[in-house]
């Protein structure tokens, strides 16, 4: 039985509101993002800084729904900072034949200035003969309104 590893879950362009480097450890995100991509809290996240490069790996911990809270607690609080743009990605291992039976799916929003959901979207592996299809389904688009 061949495991591998597959992203589920990924949170594109949000925004850092704050670095806590006092707090234990972590990344606290708005709790609307992550249900909507159904990262669990404590679930292992990868965090890519768009805007220095860094690259980490933590823990997600549930934050204010709403809110638009990304905030790195920590040692991670070092490697990004307030208004830095990131990556945050979630994986899941699954059985390497069990996914050519029943597909697999990715869950993505992408954030808008507020770190609210401006677009959603699925990423999709689904079986077809002996092979894996790929294909994304935009499933909401968020219209960002100024005022």
């Amino acid at each position: 039985m061949a495991r591998i590893r597959l992203l589920h879950a990924k949170l594109h362009q949000v925004r850092v509101t704050d670095a806590n480097v006092n707090y234990v450890g972590s990344v606290t995100i708005d709790s609307e993002l992550i249900d909507k991509v159904r990262i669990l809290p404590l679930q292992e996240v990868e965090i890519w800084n768009v805007s220095n490069g860094n690259r980490l790996s933590t823990y997600v911990l549930p934050g204010k729904p709403g809110s638009g809270v990304i905030c790195l607690n920590g040692a991670a609080a070092h490697l990004c900072m307030p208004g830095d743009f990131v990556i945050i990605a979630a994986y899941e291992e699954r059985d390497r034949a069990e996914v050519f039976r029943t597909g697999h799916e990715a869950r993505v929003v992408i954030a808008d200035e507020h770190n609210r959901c401006k677009k959603f979207f699925s990423q999709i592996l689904e079986p077809c003969q002996s092979k894996l299809l790929f294909h994304a389904e935009v499933t909401q688009i968020t219209a960002t309104t100024h005022s």
